[in-house]
């Protein structure tokens, strides 16, 4: 039996949560969905400069599981950019502080 899934700590929610090629109506879209604890992952690392130890200390996970969400995150904005895909920031395993 696999082990439950620990909630993820975020301390802000985007100020967005859709981004799209410019030019193309929305339904014309496919939409990849990047998860707001993916979102805190990346913000922390890429944008605020936190070592992977220290960001997920912040979000209260390993930082094995840390790496993962961060894989993902920049799987999913680099499939977008690179297909043309709009990209919507919703759901995911977390809780605000």
């Amino acid at each position: 039996m696999p082990r439950p899934c620990r909630c993820r700590i975020v301390r802000n929610k985007p100020k967005l949560d859709l981004f799209k090629p410019a030019g193309i109506r929305k339904c014309e879209l496919n939409e990849i969905v990047l998860h707001i604890d993916e979102f805190e992952a990346m913000r922390l690392k890429d944008n605020l400069g936190f070592d992977q130890n220290e960001a997920a200390r912040k979000m209260g996970i390993s930082q094995s599981t840390f790496h993962r969400l961060l894989s993902v995150a920049r799987k999913k904005i680099s499939d977008a950019l690179i297909k043309g895909y709009a990209l919507r920031i919703k759901g995911g395993n977390f809780k605000l502080d």
